[in-house]
């Protein structure tokens, strides 16, 4: 037997017309929601309903540029703007600030046309950005919205935040999957972005096996960085990873940190910058599971985002010093090796 819709207690017989209206018997999380499309408003709302958030509005994108802001936002903010224009790109950056103030959580929906305006002008709230979304895109990033509500998945630790991130992605796969069908008729591994042992790292150090610690007294020797390698070789390692997708399914190889770091290595020995549409292309993966790494990675300290001097509404991504120290020593060793076999 089919399962029911939600069933709402719409304020008019438009559920696109700017009504408040919420299912019944639900309290959850109050949500706006801002969309061009009356279908998408309608779809937005039913999905949130269904994850138990309580619909206080569904309105068209010219409401965010009416003067004067509301007295208040709700805990949860739902921006759909494939197409956006700078009237537009102000009004995020004023709700960017807003929902950075009162907290609010702001799921932001565009095309990868516009990816790099809509990336530039959201630098405060940290929001998701979802890039020409599925159904599926959107209810995920529900969850996640639900889960750093209730579980505080800022404070987790770097293992559990990266165990949780490759959940959310095989539950995305998953459900792609699934949509693909109907319409067609806590880990204990240690973390990627970890550096302890690393050379250089101020924490615990093993004193017997590490060769820079200086056993006559309690410091610990930092040794120069070598340089970055060659970003022709980088370059190669790159065309070579992508090679393996002419005959070989692409998921089976998807490791979208590590092509990110191969590309922003070779772009800093290149000096050149790194947009965030560039990066996602360069990921392999799709772009709405590119940014989730961007943010994970950002957090873990290995990217940093860089704004445009010269246009505010554009933003880079480039390594940080201790992701770049990483690389190089990395590169370095693999020479070591490489030469040992010979």
């Amino acid at each position: 037997m089919a399962q029911a819709a939600p069933q709402f207690e719409y304020g008019s017989d438009d559920p696109g017309s700017g009504q408040g209206f919420g299912s019944s018997g639900r309290s959850g999380l109050a949500v706006s929601i801002y969309a061009d499309r009356g279908y998408l408003r309608a779809e937005m709302a039913e999905d949130a309903a269904a994850a138990g958030l309580r619909v206080a509005q569904t309105t068209d994108l010219a409401r965010l540029l009416e003067p004067g802001d509301p007295p208040s936002l709700p805990e949860l903010v739902l921006v759909d703007c494939p197409v956006i224009d700078g009237a537009e790109l102000a009004a995020l950056s004023r709700l960017d600030q807003r929902a950075s103030k009162s907290g609010s959580h702001l799921v932001v929906s565009t095309s990868m046309g516009s990816l790099d305006e809509v990336f530039g002008c959201l630098d405060t709230a940290d929001a998701q950005i979802l890039v020409t979304p599925s159904r599926a895109d959107r209810v995920i990033a529900l969850g996640r919205v639900l889960a750093r509500s209730g579980n505080r998945v800022r404070e987790l630790s770097e293992e559990d935040r990266l165990s949780l991130l490759r959940l959310t992605e095989q539950v995305s796969q998953i459900a792609h999957k699934l949509e693909q069908i109907s319409s067609h008729g806590t880990s204990e591994a240690p973390s990627a972005f970890r550096f302890e042992n690393q050379p250089g790292y101020a924490g615990k150090v093993d004193t017997k096996l590490d060769p820079q610690f200086d056993g006559g007294s309690d410091r610990l020797v930092r040794a120069s960085r070598p340089p970055l390698p060659d970003p022709r070789l980088v370059r190669k390692i790159i065309r070579q990873r992508q090679l393996r997708a002419r005959f070989f399914e692409g998921d089976l190889f998807a490791d979208p940190a590590w092509d990110m770091l191969l590309d922003l290595t070779a772009a800093r020995v290149e000096h050149v910058r790194v947009s965030v549409t560039s990066l996602c292309i360069a990921s392999g993966v799709p772009p709405t599971t590119a940014l989730r790494w961007i943010g994970q990675m950002t957090d873990a300290g290995l990217l940093q985002r860089v704004d445009d001097e010269t246009d505010r509404r554009r933003a880079f991504i480039t390594l940080t010093d201790k992701a770049a120290d990483a690389m190089a020593r990395y590169f370095a060793e693999l020479g070591a090796s490489a030469t040992n076999l010979i």
